[in-house]
């Protein structure tokens, strides 16, 4: 039975307020002295951890919440983040003193003065403390900064030490900052990764690491040893992500024999450098481990269900802190034994589980389509991972397929107080790993490579006709729903499949690439590039093939988008000019904007209830004219 004409029930909405801790760090030289991140105040900000006596203090005040990258420098004295317009991810990196007493008042440094404005998403500090590294994008390309740090905490001047056309990011600095590991994808412009050490001072390159062919390398961590200018780095040489150590003033490159299944993570490594935490992604299932690089020996770090990330060793190197999180559990902070890899109890515990339902994890066969320029001559089928919850009765339901945000990211067993809100009002629930998914292996990954919005509709597809087939959903009444890429995919499907859908919810999505490429910030220019085989004027065809204003005159559902006004992400005008093509055809479409930018519905508690308020009326009339 659904439920949407019976009096609001309350519950779902404190599953938004509930407060949780999403990410922590501790200041090597000042252990006392973390940083964790948390929506206590109503939106996600910063807050200041006395690792001793547990205590939190409020650090920054972001209109709309904080949801940027944000960096406490290892000697505990400064925190960083980028500071950018409304949440557009544009700016300049800024830095404020980590005993600030006074959040949003003070005028945050800028350590760039100099520069234009840059879109960015990655900073690193090297462990000795000396040496900054970032990416800057704009419309010059990918820059890799390096800005020295005196003893006196005083900034030296940026300088440019890699440039590029192509997508590049700036990966791990060595503990003694001499070397800045750069992620480029020159070698084949598409999301395959070669590895470049730079000389930090004189942008000097010191050596590259290259698979080849089809497979990448992604760098993860610089040893925490001063003088050791190993890394660690993942490569999909095996056909799946594993581990491996190189030496960039060496050579020596040594891959680890990990038996762990599934794709492998690096995400920290222990003070003494003997240890990785090594995180294994199995069917979308994690488990944390710690390696011994001495002698080999995996200690698996707690036995909870759900996902233990990200997570790290303390300076001592005696604990393991891990964010814990499941389908109706918050994150919260868990410390476990580093020796033994035993639990010892929650560390910062923000709230308490409220009632929800368990996701269990399916599979599905999806068919795959002979691809004769590739010289495959059958088609056959693949499996489909998805986690799957379904309300209180006997089937079918109204059903809400959900499509992850990415491309290349994964839905796990975590917390979704979105999806808690579908089941209470009487939906099943079913969030699919799409082909281009990762972490389930190499060639699933690459699949969508060149061809955006075609694989991943034949698994969408799939999974209506498995729900169908089990019956778990109404075949009139599935409803397409998700945010940013997932976004696109609920508009694509609308599009392409008109038939087999009730309607569709779009969260700050995609919907025309070339508008896209042409108004989004720098740093997502070279991904699009990568992702649809060149800019729009190298791939015309494969942009208006992939986009789903081109098939705006072929939906047949009601169309439901939220869109961010201040995003660089997926920004607002192909979302304007999409509508207006439904709107021409007096097709029934919603728009709905807030003023932020992309991570704006996650950012904030009371923004992600009202969007979710929006859904829930769009699904209830969508139901009644049924």
């Amino acid at each position: 039975m659904n439920d949407l004409d019976q009096p609001e029930p309350t519950l779902w909405k404190e599953r938004f307020r509930a407060p949780a801790i999403f990410n922590s760090q501790i200041a090597h030289e000042q252990p006392e002295r973390g940083l964790v991140a948390g929506n206590q105040s109503g939106a996600i900000q910063y807050y200041t951890w006395d690792t001793l006596a547990g205590a939190l203090r409020q650090l920054t005040d972001t209109e709309g919440g904080h949801a940027k990258a944000t960096v406490l420098s290892p000697d505990g004295e400064w925190v960083y983040w980028l500071d950018d317009e409304g949440g557009n991810e544009v700016g300049h990196y800024v830095r404020v003193p980590y005993d600030d007493r006074r959040p949003g008042e003070r005028e945050p440094e800028d350590i760039t003065p100099s520069l234009p404005d840059y879109s960015s998403f990655s900073l690193e500090i090297s462990r000795g403390g000396n040496r900054i590294v970032f990416m800057g994008a704009g419309d010059w390309g990918y820059r890799v900064y390096s800005l020295p740090l005196r003893d006196d905490g005083r900034l030296g001047d940026a300088r440019v030490i890699y440039e590029s056309e192509q997508l590049a990011w700036a990966g791990p600095v060595t503990a003694d900052g001499t070397l800045a590991i750069v992620s480029s994808t020159e070698r084949t412009g598409r999301p395959q990764y070669s590895l470049i050490a730079i000389d930090t001072e004189s942008g000097q390159q010191v050596a590259e690491l290259w698979e080849g062919g089809e497979d990448s390398l992604n760098a993860q961590l610089a040893s925490p040893l001063p003088g050791d200018p190993r890394i660690v780095a993942t490569t999909t040489r095996t056909g799946r992500e594993t581990l491996l150590i190189w030496n960039p003033r060496t050579g020596e490159r040594v891959d680890l024999e990990i038996d762990l299944p599934g794709s492998l993570g690096a995400l920290d490594w222990s003070p003494a450098g003997s240890h990785l935490l090594v995180r294994s992604v199995h069917e979308a299932q994690h488990r944390l481990h710690m390696y011994d690089l001495r002698r080999g020996g995996l200690v698996e770090v707690g036995a909870r269900e759900g996902i233990i990330a990200p997570a790290h060793f303390s300076p001592s190197g005696e604990l393991i802190y891990g964010h814990w999180q499941d389908a109706t559990h918050p994150a919260q902070l868990v410390a476990f034994d580093a020796t033994t890899g035993a639990e010892k109890g929650p560390v910062l515990q923000a709230a308490d589980a409220l009632p929800g339902r368990a996701l269990r994890s399916v599979h599905f066969p999806s068919p795959t389509v002979a691809d004769a320029a590739a010289g495959e001559e059958e088609s056959g089928t693949r499996t489909i991972q998805g986690w799957l919850a379904t309300p209180d009765g006997d089937g079918p339901f109204p059903t809400i397929l959900n499509t992850h945000g990415g491309p290349q990211s994964v839905a796990v067993d975590s917390y979704r107080p979105s999806a808690q809100a579908w089941l209470d009002h009487g939906f099943a629930y079913l969030t699919v790993n799409y082909t281009g998914s990762v972490t389930f292996g190499r060639d699933f990954e690459q699949a969508i490579w060149g061809n955006p919005g075609f694989p991943e509709l034949e698994d969408m597809a799939a999974a209506r006709a498995w729900l169908v087939a089990e019956g778990i959903a109404d075949p009139a009444t599935i409803f397409l729903e998700g945010g940013s890429y997932g976004g696109y995919l609920t508009l694509m499907g609308l599009g392409r499949q008109p038939a087999l859908w009730a309607a569709g919810m779009a969260v700050v999505a995609i919907a025309d690439w070339a508008v896209q490429y042409e108004d989004s910030g720098g740093a997502l220019r070279g991904y699009i590039a990568t992702l649809l085989g060149g800019t729009p004027e190298e791939a015309a065809e494969q942009y208006r093939a992939s986009s789903p204003v081109t098939y705006a005159e072929q939906v047949q559902a009601p169309v439901l988008i939220i869109q961010g006004r201040n995003d660089s992400r997926t920004p607002a005008r192909p979302v304007e000019q999409y509508v207006a093509r439904l709107e021409e055809m007096n097709h029934p479409v919603e728009l709905h904007w807030f003023d932020a930018g992309h991570a704006g519905p996650g950012a904030d508690t009371a923004r992600a209830i009202a969007n979710q308020e929006l859904m829930l009326d769009f699904a209830r009339r969508v139901l009644e004219d049924k």
